[in-house]
């Protein structure tokens, strides 16, 4: 049902999880900033501490070892590694620190998928700028150039980026996420265009400079819903939803995949909105210099991000200069799908299997690993998390349809996420986790969800049936 070498893996990320936000030299970032400051965050919840996967490892891999995964995602702290973003000073505790982790994991036969930027970006680069500075693709480089130095022995699975999309928007356009910067139509545009020129340089150095010896792979992290016309017979719907897509995935995936550009409809979208809001001179969707490294291309596999499936209705914009009127289209939910926890998460199992095969079909084949994928909690704990456990069961049937009967080359399953731990905005109200963390406990303990023991199943049974191919 599932390839040999299936990919059976949780995720996690840095600021999330880590802690130890002062720690060893650590330099801070602008989560660190952002959740500091007042009203940002929910009931003022910060990272400070999270699950302090910083001290407790061993706890974590204790739980990797009891999923039975075969792989483990995680990201480093760029601020911890190097605390002004900058390799004019490596932080060797933050470098010992992850040589243990990627060590202890390779003893327990766990293959690490490290992600070098996930939302985290060290408060001295925002300082000059941030991902709105040009020079912030040559400082990433320089960064990812150090990672795959220090690492890229033992690291065969790389994320050069996570979600650009939602650091640019959330980020950069609404303000809700760090920077906490709300410059509409102009910003989340810039700082898209410099994330997809820094994943370019990293790519092209991995691939000029460690590729022959490592032998590893590079991709960056794409998030995407499913999207469906809300009327499927109404022709402004259905180009309504050709334009979501192009402003969300195909912002990102487009130009690596498919053209080295951005997608027509984007592009033409932006433009007409500019001269409607009265914009003159160049466009406000920066274009790529033909003097840099190519854009097409640099991805060695699909890396996707999947929560939820959403209904596309023409419409939407508010007439002023925001990526909302850009676009033309809003999303609605189906009201058959039912709610997890979130406003925003609509359980929709059946919409990965159609986004594997649109991604098939869009860009040309490409080996996919989902890198991302889960169900929230909200409100009373609960460990014995039916819903929950039957959600993984139900989505990952419809992986194994999506490679069965659509051939879809899809290469591994990562949920989201091994711990409850801090998630964004929503500070530690939502929870993700395959194993519950007591936050309100100074240890942190970590008590396995049903389920964390149902995804433990799966991955046995599928294990054990790649085992018995191979002795066949």
């Amino acid at each position: 049902m599932f390839p040999r070498e299936f990919a059976w893996g949780a995720a996690t990320a840095a600021y999330q999880i880590e802690g130890g936000w002062q720690a060893d030299g650590k330099g801070p970032n602008i989560w660190d900033t952002f959740c500091h400051e007042k009203g940002r965050v929910f009931e003022e919840h910060n990272g400070d501490v999270a699950c302090n996967s910083y001290e407790l490892w061993e706890k974590d891999l204790e739980c990797i070892q009891q999923l039975g995964l075969t792989h483990y995602r995680l990201s480093l702290s760029w601020a911890r590694l190097l605390p002004d973003g900058t390799t004019s000073h490596v932080n060797q505790k933050g470098v010992q620190y992850y040589n243990k982790v990627i060590d202890d994991l390779l003893a327990c036969n766990v293959s690490p998928m490290v992600t070098l930027y996930h939302l985290d970006l060290p408060q001295a680069l925002q300082g000059q700028g941030g991902w709105k500075s040009p020079d912030i693709a040559t400082l990433f480089d320089s960064y990812a150039k150090f990672c795959f130095q220090t690492f890229g022995d033992r690291v065969k699975l790389w994320i050069t980026i996570n979600e650009p999309y939602v650091c640019a928007k959330l980020g950069h356009e609404d303000g809700i996420h760090a920077p906490g910067l709300k410059e509409p139509g102009i910003a989340a545009y810039l700082v898209g265009h410099n994330m997809l020129r820094a994943h370019a340089m990293a790519w092209h150095s991995y691939n000029s400079f460690y590729r022959t010896k490592q032998k590893g792979a590079v991709s960056l992290a794409f998030n995407s819903d499913w999207l469906e016309p809300l009327n499927a017979g109404c022709t402004e719907d259905i180009a309504a939803t050709e334009r979501y897509f192009a402003f969300t995935l195909g912002w990102f995936a487009w130009p690596v995949f498919v053209t080295g550009d951005y997608p027509e409809l984007m592009r033409s979208a932006i433009d007409a909105q500019s001269k409607k809001t009265g914009c003159s001179g160049s466009s406000r969707l920066p274009s790529f210099s033909k003097d840099e490294p190519a854009i097409l291309g640099t991805a060695d596999f699909f890396a996707l991000n999947y929560y939820t499936s959403r209904k596309v209705k023409a419409g939407g914009g508010c007439g002023k200069m925001c990526m909302v009127s850009d676009q033309d289209a809003e999303v609605v939910l189906d009201p058959s799908w039912p709610i997890c926890g979130v406003s925003w998460l609509a359980v929709v199992p059946h919409g990965l299997r159609k986004l594997l095969k649109y991604i098939k079909d869009t860009f040309n084949n490409p080996a996919v690993y989902i890198t991302e994928n889960g169900f929230s909690q909200v409100g009373p704990l609960q460990i014995e998390d039916v819903q929950r456990s039957g959600f993984y069961k139900d989505t990952i049937l419809e992986v194994a349809k999506a490679i069965q009967e659509d051939e879809v080359n899809v290469r591994g399953y990562f949920a989201w996420s091994l711990l409850d731990n801090f998630e964004w905005a929503d500070g530690f109200s939502v929870r993700f986790g395959l194993f519950h963390v007591d936050f309100a406990d100074a240890k942190r303990s970590r008590t396995i969800y049903q389920s964390g023991r149902e995804y433990a199943k799966i991955i046995s049974k599928y294990k054990c049936g790649q085992s018995k191919e191979k002795t066949e």
